[in-house]
């Protein structure tokens, strides 16, 4: 699978703007698929506007992406607000997945950072469920930022059958040492390539942290190639990466986590007597 990693800082606000630059980037390289970061189409610190940005069924925004995927041949991953289905007036975090056939897809963000300058908690309602997506002939496991620090969600992803983990994010400078830690981890300990993609640029007094890398099945960083190299400001990076997805069931059973934890239980049961005698 070749995919596009594009390290961007977005116009705050600004959805068709957005929108335009995801279809320039595209243009650039031909990609299986092309991941932007969290809340692309957005912004991440627009306060109450997040609602009103939002998508919605049948958006002019929700047209847009699959216009640009069909007429790319690329499946476009992207962070963006989308209004709930479930409770009206309520907003999801969520990953958009547009493919070049068919309908869009999404994986709600599954936990709300709410601390120090964080309000997610704030402005969106969180999901309790992920479940891989079917697309460019791989199901893919994705991830919004603050859900790679929780194992189970991975964890949860790669056993329901998830070849690849695609990670979205808008993390600060101060988190990047973080990521760098856990993100190999999450490769190794699942067995399978994790992409991560976070954006760059100031927001609201955030700024944002980059870092966008990619790790095969051993936790080993993947080199990406530069594909744009002009209109990029400070910090942005728009690269390419090639990852063998046949090398993850040839892999897992050097490492057969996944297939140890599925053959005994997970939950602690507590002793009868936990004292020495």
């Amino acid at each position: 699978m070749r995919l596009t990693l594009a390290q961007l800082a977005p116009s705050a606000g600004d959805v068709p703007a957005n929108l335009a630059r995801i279809d320039r980037v595209v243009a650039k390289g031909a990609a299986d698929v092309a991941v932007f970061p969290e809340l692309f189409l957005s912004g991440y610190r627009v306060g109450d506007r997040i609602h009103q940005l939002a998508l919605r069924k049948d958006d002019p925004g929700f047209r847009e992406l699959l216009r640009i995927a069909q007429s790319r041949a690329t499946t476009l991953v992207v962070g963006a607000p989308v209004a709930s289905t479930d409770r009206p007036g309520e907003t999801w975090n969520a990953a958009v997945v547009a493919p070049p056939e068919g309908r869009p897809m999404r994986q709600v963000k599954r936990f709300l950072p709410t601390y120090g300058p964080f309000e997610e908690g704030v402005h969106f309602t969180p999901t309790d469920r992920s479940e891989p997506l079917r697309f460019a002939g791989h199901r893919v496991g994705l991830l919004i930022c603050y859900d790679s620090f929780f194992p189970e969600v991975g964890r949860e992803l790669a056993r329901a059958g998830a070849e690849l983990l695609v990670i979205i994010s808008a993390s600060p400078v101060t988190s990047r040492s973080l990521f760098e830690k856990i993100l190999p981890a999450r490769a190794v300990e699942n067995g399978c390539p994790v992409v991560y993609v976070n954006r760059v640029g100031v927001e609201d007094g955030i700024v944002f942290g980059g870092g966008t890398g990619a790790w095969d099945a051993r936790g080993e960083p993947v080199e990406l190639t530069p594909t744009v190299t002009e209109g990029l400001g400070d910090d942005e990076m728009v690269g390419s990466v090639e990852l063998d997805l046949a090398d993850v069931p040839r892999w897992r059973p050097f490492r057969p986590v996944l297939r140890d934890l599925s053959s005994r239980s997970t939950t602690a049961t507590p002793a009868s007597d936990p004292t020495y005698r």
